[in-house]
């Protein structure tokens, strides 16, 4: 083990006593670099203190971290406050996700630049040359590694400028809130408000009104219009109900030939879904639940659907269940029934979340 007498330096000189009062904290910097074989050829400040270019550079840092605080500031206001869920027309709610990302990204870069104009303009520019060594650290060692820390906190200039320091408080302060934010979002404002995540435009109007299954040109749908081994997209019979503002609504009624409708009746009957089915005719979502794509394509032969985007197939005899590809979860089935005019009507809206998974559905 060595002593504090016993160190030397690569120049071959009597190491310095660092705990020698008359030392500065550069000093011991020096010391202790060399003592790891480390010389600093070159140390400069690039902003002399009290002057006007370390003012100004200053006040720049200080804008950027006060930027960065008043964007993430702006993010949580219109977090909790904007209007988020969607209405047709050209609402606020179209600016929410936007406004969120460029509020968010304003902050991020406020603080990269801020941190990069910290580093780059106002700490000192220094060139050392270092040759690897293993050694034990001794006392002096922590002393030395210790006043060096000290000396990085003090070229950071937040004592001598401290300005930069609130600043930077201040600026990241809110970038905290913003973490948390999306943890606590779901406390400050109900996300399901009118429960829109589990309803579809196949809702049971007021009064207890059933709703139509109706083409895309509004005409309602009688048995006789499908064929057997047919199929056909239908929507519901409102105000606007092919339109995007049921976008979530748009199923597939298809008319199974009898041996094919037996299986599908059995099948329905163990999931608890055995007055789903109209006669020979069932009708599933058309929303795949994988990603959303319309499941449309249609195998009359083998009673798959297909989703052209991922190629998840879904067995219709099976309560429409994935086969494959990367949707996990059937096709939602909607309950049917003919009225007294002898058109298709919806029992009841979907009892299971229509489209992808999402993690707050049961």
């Amino acid at each position: 083990m060595s002593t504090p007498t016993e160190h030397s330096t690569p120049q071959g000189r009597e190491p310095l006593d660092v705990n020698d009062p008359k030392l500065t904290r550069f000093d011991i910097v020096r010391e202790g670099a060399r003592r790891d074989d480390i010389e600093i050829v070159h140390y400069e400040p690039q902003v002399l203190p009290g002057t006007k270019a370390e003012r100004r550079l200053t006040r720049v840092v200080a804008g950027f971290f006060l930027l960065t605080g008043l964007a993430a500031t702006a993010f949580m206001v219109i977090y909790i406050a904007w209007p988020w869920q969607y209405e047709p027309g050209r609402g606020g709610d179209k600016f929410y996700t936007p406004l969120l990302g460029f509020t968010l990204g304003i902050a991020l870069l406020a603080v990269g630049f801020g941190i990069l104009t910290w580093g780059k303009k106002l700490l000192p520019k220094e060139v050392s040359i270092q040759d690897r060594h293993e050694g034990q650290v001794d006392s002096e060692g922590r002393t030395i590694t210790g006043q060096t820390m000290l000396y990085m906190a003090d070229e950071l200039g937040v004592k001598r400028r401290p300005l930069l320091g609130i600043s930077l408080l201040a600026g990241l302060a809110p970038v905290g809130a913003v973490i948390a934010a999306p943890l606590v979002g779901g406390l400050i404002s109900q996300p399901h408000k009118n429960n829109q995540m589990f309803t579809t435009g196949f809702a049971t109007a007021e009064g207890g009104e059933r709703i139509r299954l109706v083409r895309e040109d509004g005409r309602p749908v009688r048995p006789a219009d499908i064929s057997a081994g047919g199929q056909l997209t239908v929507f519901p019979g409102i105000d606007h109900g092919v339109s995007n503002r049921h976008a979530d609504s748009p199923t597939l009624l298809i008319h199974l030939r009898d041996s094919d409708a037996q299986e599908s009746r059995r099948a329905n009957e163990k999931i608890g879904h055995g007055d789903y089915m109209w006669g020979n005719y069932a009708a599933f979502s058309k929303i795949c639940t994988h990603a959303g794509c319309p499941a449309s394509l249609y195998e009359q032969q083998t009673n798959r659907l297909l989703c052209p985007c991922h190629q998840s197939q879904f067995l219709i005899t099976d309560n429409a269940k994935p086969i494959f590809g990367p949707a996990s979860r059937r096709l939602p089935q909607l309950p049917i029934e003919v009225d007294s005019e002898g058109f298709f009507v919806a029992k009841s809206d979907y009892t299971e979340t229509v489209g992808p998974d999402f993690w707050e559905r049961p």
